[in-house]
């Protein structure tokens, strides 16, 4: 290969392009340096660094951090201006800045086992921004509970169908636990919760649901601390729909029960309820389970060796404790007459349910989960609310309390 020199008036040439590309000479060239001098020294001031201080907690690289109370975003010196956490999925963390912009805190739980990255900007007085960025990692524990939930998701259920929740641990900290669960519906309404001891939280609204009315439940107990050492562990969105408004009213007194729908009766049954020292439960029972045909055993609800019927058809579990209404095929002339049964509702039907025409199969074939059951005139008390999904018993200020 022949390297050849660069001649003398190449580089000349270059030398002079270079000088020309730097301005003119004389005084312009000194007014021109004059000026870049002002700006330099404005430039000067414009870089010194921002006096806002962002401090992060938990402190960057940490592991096992709790999922409460811990995470803490604060300045000095100037004021939060962003604020973003996020998990390693992209999810942000919602959270809220205080009125002087001094700190910010999430507005709910972490999720366990999650590495969350924050990123936190701040202005001082003089509108210079300084920005941290951390990550943290939050623990993984060895105690954790889930909620057990009715109804489905994906079901349509009767206007008396409460959210309820039954949880696997004992609640210590209800108001966590609650706080972790959001409820939505279209058309919005004002849904409350109500606590039945320390496992069983259920929501509902004032008055039965409206017909259609579309439900959203956002379970997110992942990481809420229940009880101490004790966390969540679900994330879950469950959603269900209201469906026609049914509900019927058992007389007791009069063995009937009437059948309405969207407020009209369609249909007067003979009924026979539970005979004296046997009564049926007064009050508002919502239907739960639904059974084409199922077992009584007497040994089961403290009627020892007083019944054992192994083929009840068209049954409807009204409380847990063993109350029905139900296709009663031995009942002869008691339906609309008098009361015979051991507490249940009884309906006249065949034996084996075959006949679709029995008031039984009848009102079973009409009936859904979540439908709405109230005996009225018996000799026995109201039924406890949480004996079943029964709490339209509570009024609606005792249920918000």
């Amino acid at each position: 290969m022949n390297v050849r020199p660069i001649s003398a008036a190449i580089v000349g040439g270059l030398l002079l392009a270079l000088t020309a590309c730097g301005g003119g000479g004389g005084s312009d060239a000194g007014s021109d340096a004059k000026g870049k001098g002002d700006k330099g020294s404005t430039s000067a001031a414009e870089s010194k660094q921002s006096e806002a201080v962002v401090t992060i907690a938990p402190k960057a690289g940490a592991t096992n951090v709790d999922t409460s109370g811990t995470l803490k975003v604060t300045a000095s010196k100037g004021k939060l201006t962003e604020v973003t956490v996020k998990d390693a999925k992209g999810t942000k963390v919602d959270g809220a800045l205080s009125a002087d912009g001094s700190g910010w805190t999430p507005a709910t739980h972490l999720a366990a086992a999650t590495k969350y990255e924050v990123h936190a900007v701040a202005k001082d007085s003089a509108g210079r921004t300084a920005a941290e960025d951390s990550s943290f990692t939050t623990l993984s524990p060895q105690n954790t509970f889930i909620g057990n939930f009715t109804p489905e998701d994906g079901s349509t259920v009767g206007v008396g169908m409460p959210f309820s929740v039954r949880f696997t641990r004992g609640i210590t900290k209800p108001a966590d636990v609650e706080k972790a669960i959001e409820i939505k519906t279209e058309p919005a309404v004002d849904v409350e919760g109500h606590w039945f001891g320390n496992d069983r939280l259920d929501f509902r609204p004032e008055k039965y649901w409206k017909a259609g009315t579309k439900v959203t439940v956002k379970l997110n107990l992942d990481g809420v601390e229940g009880r101490k050492g004790v966390y969540g562990k679900q994330s879950k969105t469950v959603s269900f729909t209201i469906g026609r408004n049914q509900v019927s009213i058992v007389d007791a007194a009069k063995h009937t029960m009437k059948v309405m729908q969207e407020g009209k009766v369609v249909k007067t049954i003979p009924v026979t309820t539970g005979k004296p020292g046997y009564a049926t439960w007064n009050g508002q029972m919502v239907i739960s389970e639904k059974f084409t045909v199922t077992r009584m055993n007497g040994d089961t609800v403290g009627y020892d060796g007083e019944y054992d019927i192994k083929d009840v058809p068209h049954a409807m579990r009204l409380t847990n404790s063993g109350t029905f209404v139900h296709g009663n095929y031995w009942g002869g002339d008691a339906f609309g007459n008098y009361n015979a049964s051991h507490g249940c509702i009884g309906l006249s039907d065949v034996r084996g349910g075959y006949d679709s025409g029995a008031p039984a199969a009848w009102f079973f074939n009409h009936s859904m989960i979540g439908d709405v059951v109230t005996v009225k005139n018996s000799t026995d008390p109201t039924v406890d609310p949480a004996n079943g999904l029964n709490g339209w018993n509570v009024s609606w200020a005792d249920w918000k309390n």
